[in-house]
């Protein structure tokens, strides 16, 4: 019998994938050659970090680059090539875990962008990943699950950090797509993993940027869809400076709240305190996060 959709299942159109079937990603020997030269290739800033999206988009450097596909051969379409991970019609919800799960927490957060650097509203992010083991449930539809971005383009789920299994890097899956657009098949990766050389999928283009907080982590990530965009005045995905154009410098008292730019990118104070030198935004996560 075939399964029916409600209203909290995965809306995925097969007819709207972005890749034909002739066109699947396979594993070549230009594809070791670029994981032996992918730890030079990632964009960087200058406080550290992979940049994101909306630090491009500060710069006014012209249309973004599309968020590259990575796809491993589970893609839905044509239904007879799927693959052994992907299963359709996963639940809504922002978090794939339980108080009980086992693993490092994982919250991982951002936003969804056109070309124009433009947030979409309504894109669908459907993400599927192994447990702690490096396993992937087939049964239910643990690790497993979709949401929709806010009006301001934003996302965030709450999962655990993947575990390994035999041939790849540390990965999370996801699908995105704008309201009637293609589907994104791509994955995120995490920096400084020593698999990350040796993954022939891996690309650098799709590093989070990771931090440690507490007894979990942090990631972030901006997606940009290949979705044309009339340029023109929008709001920003994120509020800005208190004082717009404020660079942070050493000696000024900052409240919980304010807003600064530090290296061209932007950072919301997270507790009030005196800054100095050495206390630059980068450097105290504690103090600082970017947004």
């Amino acid at each position: 019998m075939t399964p029916q959709m409600d209203n909290n299942s995965t809306p995925h159109d097969p007819a709207a994938s972005d890749e034909a079937p002739g066109e699947r990603r396979q594993i070549s020997r230009k594809g070791l050659l670029k994981a032996a030269l992918v730890a030079s290739a990632a964009p960087l800033l200058a406080g550290g970090g992979v940049a994101l999206a909306r630090d491009a988009a500060s710069t006014g450097n012209g249309p973004l680059a599309p968020t590259p596909e990575c796809d491993d051969g589970d893609d839905p379409t044509p239904p007879q090539m799927e693959g052994p991970y992907f299963k359709p019609n996963s639940p809504r919800r922002t978090s794939l875990v339980t108080p009980s799960t086992p693993g490092v927490p994982l919250t991982v957060s951002g936003y969804v962008f056109g070309r124009s650097c433009r947030p979409i509203s309504g894109a669908l992010l459907d993400f599927w990943q192994a447990d702690t083991n490096g396993s992937y449930d087939m049964a239910q539809f643990n690790f497993r699950g979709h949401q929709y971005t806010a009006a301001d383009g934003s996302f965030s789920l709450t999962t655990i950090v993947p575990g390994l299994y035999p041939g790849r890097t540390r990965h999370i899956h996801v699908k995105a797509q704008a309201p009637g657009g293609r589907i994104l098949t791509t994955q995120l990766y995490f920096p400084n993993e020593p698999r990350n050389n040796t993954d022939a999928l891996f690309d650098p283009e799709l590093l989070m940027n990771v931090r440690n907080v507490g007894n979990g982590r942090q990631g972030s990530f901006d997606f940009v869809l290949d979705v044309a965009q009339t340029p023109g005045p929008s709001e920003p995905p994120t509020k800005p400076p208190t004082e717009p154009g404020t660079s942070w410098a050493s000696g000024t008292s900052y409240r919980a709240g304010d807003r600064v730019t530090y290296g061209g990118v932007a950072y919301r104070c997270l507790q009030a305190h005196q800054a100095i030198s050495g206390w630059e935004p980068p450097n105290v996560p504690a103090l600082w996060e970017r947004g």
